[in-house]
């Protein structure tokens, strides 16, 4: 049966002269693959946002082409492929510039640090990126980046200097966000920054673990200062990264609200895709 042709209303003309910045999909949830070390593959479920540019004489675009775009690339969402999407977008849709945000969690397995029993914690992890060839002359312009939130405990360190009896301590989040630059593993800095804090977070631990981790916080107690300062350290003794950004919110357990710090590397603009 011949199928009739449907008016393609998306692509009619425009004449009140405004481009839009930005039309697309957003908070598209889905099931997706990305690369682990360990299994090579792990499966979890993401949330993206999916745009491109709009000339001024459309009157829409296509929605339905990033769904189709964003299918197709579900089974291998490396960092680079991510950018391949964006790139499909821009050419399927005969836009200027796409952009992209994919939000996921990343789960990896720890064993107790004494009891040695396995569980499995997770770690939200970001990518954002644009591509943008409407500088025809310098070719496409590319721009990505991978954040990845860790929690950890810190231990005050005044807290323990002037208390009689132990010291307050508790559970924040790191956040660290790159540029990409040379391939890294998730897992690498996730590992980089439980070093820098008091201790690491478990979701699985014993009575004996318990007491390692606490001893071990209380002799390494840390600021939100000194969290954000050592984390800096450590991802610029890689040298891979020209451009990063790492924050730490501490959720104060003797305080109504949150202590806070944020170090940049390199001229550093947050969030160019939202």
């Amino acid at each position: 049966m011949k199928k009739p042709i449907l008016a393609d209303v998306q692509s009619s003309a425009d004449t009140r002269d405004i481009p839009l910045a930005k039309v697309g999909v957003k908070g598209l949830e889905y099931p997706i693959q990305v690369l682990d070390r360990v299994n090579k593959v792990q499966h979890t479920t993401g949330r993206a946002d999916l745009y491109a540019n709009l000339p001024r004489y459309f009157k829409g675009t296509h929605m339905s082409r990033f769904v189709e775009i964003f299918h197709r690339h579900r089974g291998n969402l490396s960092m680079p492929r991510f950018l391949d999407m964006l790139g499909e977008i821009i050419a399927e849709l005969e836009a200027a510039s796409a952009y992209g945000v994919l939000e996921f969690p990343y789960f990896l397995e720890k064993t107790a640090p004494v009891s040695g029993l396995p569980g499995i914690m997770s770690y939200r992890c970001r990518y954002q990126g644009r591509v943008d060839c409407s500088g025809a002359a310098e070719g496409m312009q590319k721009h990505f980046t991978v954040s990845v939130s860790v929690p950890v405990t810190t231990v005050c360190p005044c807290s323990k200097a002037i208390a009689d009896r132990g010291a307050h301590n508790q559970r924040g989040i790191v956040t660290v966000e790159l540029e990409l630059g040379p391939f890294f593993w998730i897992e690498d800095i996730v590992s980089l920054v439980e070093k820098a804090a008091s201790s690491p977070v478990y979701s699985m631990l014993k009575r004996e673990d318990e007491k390692y981790l606490t001893e071990q916080a209380y002799d390494n107690p840390k600021f939100v200062e000194d969290l954000v300062r050592d984390v800096y350290l450590e991802l610029q003794k890689l040298g891979t990264f020209s451009r990063f950004w790492v924050e730490a919110e501490n959720f104060e357990s003797i305080h109504n609200h949150s202590a806070f710090a944020r170090a940049e590397c390199g001229q550093y603009t947050r969030d160019y895709t939202n």
